[in-house]
């Protein structure tokens, strides 16, 4: 039985990040039977499970996970290396696996979707462990380098007349017409 609870590999996990809400099984090696359920929100995770034979129900708002990481998993057993999209909390009890695969062909626009679905930066594990931002951002937008502007060779070239490049602004009059004392602004007929 696979996590999601399909027949065939013990690994595999495909969620659609776009059919939320889902309720899905996942490996836990503190609880009994070394399974826990998941019900994932786009708003909050709650897990349940039990250990030494007591239930357990935790409740955890989306906005209290780390981001969305990209790791690769070591064999296990007869088992491949496999790639998994985790949503990361700081208390690795926490952490609840979206998508796991031996190939890792998907992988990368399940990161992506996972992160755009629930609002979380997309993050990558370093080799001692810290995780880091892939992207440059400012809030949610990413950033990249800016690309140089091209005047001639734009898209709206055509629409503009050349004309408005060469055209130097106006100069003032030397001495500007001021009328004071006069009782009507407006002339009328």
């Amino acid at each position: 039985m696979g996590l999601d609870g399909t027949p065939g590999s013990g690994r595999a996990l495909r969620l659609d990040p776009y059919a939320l809400p889902v309720r899905y099984a996942a490996r836990d090696s503190g609880a009994d039977g070394q399974v826990r359920d998941i019900e994932l929100d786009r708003e909050r995770v709650v897990l349940r499970r039990a250990v030494a034979g007591i239930p357990m129900k935790i409740g955890v708002p989306v906005r209290a996970f780390t981001g969305i990481t990209m790791r690769t998993l070591p064999p296990e057993g007869d088992e491949p290396a496999a790639v998994a999209v985790l949503l990361e909390h700081r208390d690795h009890g926490l952490t609840v696996p979206l998508f796991v695969a031996t190939e890792g062909d998907d992988a990368l626009a399940q990161w992506k979707s996972w992160g755009r679905v629930l609002g979380l930066p997309l993050l990558v594990a370093e080799g001692n462990g810290a995780l880091r931002e892939p992207f440059r951002r400012i809030g949610s937008v990413g950033i990249g380098a800016p690309a140089a502007r091209r005047r001639r060779r734009a898209a709206i070239k055509w629409r503009r007349p050349s004309i408005l490049m060469r055209r130097k602004p106006g100069r003032p009059i030397a001495e500007p017409a001021v009328h004071r004392g006069e009782r009507e602004i407006i002339a009328r007929k």
